[in-house]
């Protein structure tokens, strides 16, 4: 099948979070299994543009009543046979960010940029001769494109046959804008409604997409249960049951070539199941990296996340009532935190780094030391709120650290939690718990302290539990590919 990927990341080139990894990792399982992919981003600022080949200069693509004129680039993603097209509009896309100048701003033309990014789709697929049997798009950035193709693109012949397929990997980031925001479209007044993008004196890009795409795909079968109710659907829930039978949940899968600790180069020493000698090694350069006191018998927990409330930052971090400060000062252990995000969150984390001696933090994000931490660590916190998959507590297995999980979403469906009376097979791979409040959280993580102290058989075996699991994106590619062929 010939299949175009429309997303606003792909890793190496753009990211913000995890729909960059799973871009990237889906489109080289897909040309593994014989498979043609490409991949279309905006040529963002921090892309440059020497690095690339030009394809087509001067396209014309229609941005609401006018047509302005964009070029196209390209490149290859790693070694791959994947050909990654870029669409470049300086005045749109030649400024800093992606979605605005930090992580936690937007620009306001955001409706006027993404439309013409999910308009030159079409373009470039007439100018490079590459008629898709799939557009596959990533979220509310390029959620506008399924919507294009039903309404308008199947009119031309060369798009007749081709089907869409939307994947939301987070539901809450919609992309809602002003109503006026329909105007730069280019869609007539009468589709507003009928394609699904109003909503509450709003334009909503995801509603859309959702109405119009011809399938709907999530990141885990349990995430696509929980969009359903009121809870975790953002608004949408009803849509989601209204489409029910064409929506199904496919738990994301994690690139093992970029994810291994036999290979990684990030590390000072590799290890495996057969020879885990260095994963010690590893944590003693984590604890040197981080200024903490080099000690083998105290367990290292880390958390790397963007600090936002989805990720339970508040439970853990905030003043007076999180729970790290108790976690810390209570429990003989050592946690290392990597993210970036509120400010809030931000300075109280360096606070209680300059306050408490097994307390360290990083504030930003380092793709080398979020591996190096990864191996370097006994235990990984992962207390989301909602989690439409995540990737760090499968990272943290295949490195033989075990995660601390809410039971929510992806992580319900990836970890399976410590069962001390169990058979050494069953044991699981990781400590779960079901409330997100600051008791919760510090009860398992004692838990998960205690057992890591006083039950070393059991803990070895849950490391060996947890690194055999295939995490890898062949099954995930595969129920993909049985998507693709039913429509």
């Amino acid at each position: 099948m010939k299949i175009f990927f429309l997303s606003a990341e792909a890793y190496p080139f753009a990211k913000t979070g995890g729909l960059a990894d799973a871009v990237s990792s889906l489109a080289k399982a897909l040309s593994l299994a014989g498979h043609q992919v490409n991949i279309l981003l905006p040529r963002y600022y921090s892309i440059n543009k020497d690095s690339l080949t030009l394809v087509k200069k001067d396209v014309f693509v229609s941005l609401g009543p006018i047509e302005v004129r964009v070029n196209f680039y390209q490149s290859q993603l790693d070694d791959s046979s994947i050909n990654v097209y870029f669409m470049d509009f300086e005045k749109f896309f030649g400024r800093e960010g992606i979605y605005g100048p930090t992580n936690t701003s937007e620009y306001k033309d955001n409706p006027v940029r993404f439309s013409l990014f999910c308009r030159s789709l079409f373009r470039l697929c007439e100018c490079i001769d590459f008629k898709p049997d799939i557009i596959h798009v990533h979220d509310w950035a390029s959620a506008l494109a399924p919507v294009f193709l039903k309404y308008q693109e199947r009119k031309n012949s060369f798009f007749s046959d081709t089907k869409s397929v939307i994947t939301v990997h987070n539901a809450a980031y919609q992309g809602k804008f002003p109503v006026d925001s329909y105007k730069f479209l280019g869609l007539p007044e009468e589709l507003r409604f009928p394609a699904g993008f109003e909503d509450s004196y709003s334009v909503n890009f995801l509603k859309a997409g959702l109405t119009s795409s011809d399938w709907i795909t999530t990141v885990s079968p349990s995430y696509a249960k929980e969009i359903q109710c009121d809870q975790f659907g953002e608004g949408l829930a009803g849509l989601y049951r209204v489409r029910s039978s064409t929506l199904t949940g496919i738990l994301n899968g994690i690139d093992d070539k970029v994810w291994s600790p036999e290979i990684d180069k990030n590390l000072p020493a590799n290890y495996s199941i057969e020879n885990f000698s260095g994963k010690a090694l590893c944590k003693e350069a984590v604890q040197k990296k981080f200024g903490l006191q080099v000690n083998s018998s105290v367990p290292v927990i880390s958390l790397i996340s963007r600090l936002v409330p989805q990720k339970g930052i508040s439970e853990v971090f905030a003043p007076m009532y999180g729970a790290i400060y108790k976690i810390c000062t209570e429990l003989p252990l050592q946690f290392i935190v990597i993210g970036s995000g509120e400010e809030w969150c931000q300075k109280e984390i360096l606070s209680l780094s300059s306050r408490l001696d097994n307390f360290k933090a990083y504030v930003g994000y380092d793709d080398a030391l979020s591996h190096l931490t990864e191996a370097g660590s006994d235990l990984f916190l992962m207390p989301s709120k909602y989690e439409p998959c995540g990737l760090n507590q499968m990272y943290s297995m295949r490195y033989g650290t075990l995660p601390i999980v809410r039971n929510t979403g992806g992580l319900k469906d990836s970890v399976e939690n410590y069962n001390p009376a169990a058979s050494d097979c069953l044991k699981g791979t990781g400590f779960v718990f079901d409330f997100l409040t600051p008791e919760a959280i510090f009860n398992t993580v004692k838990w998960a302290v205690e057992s890591w102290y006083s039950n070393k058989r059991d803990i070895s075996q849950m490391i060996k539990n947890a690194m055999t699991k295939d995490f890898s994106w062949k099954k995930s590619a595969q129920e993909y590919i049985e998507v693709y062929k039913n429509l």
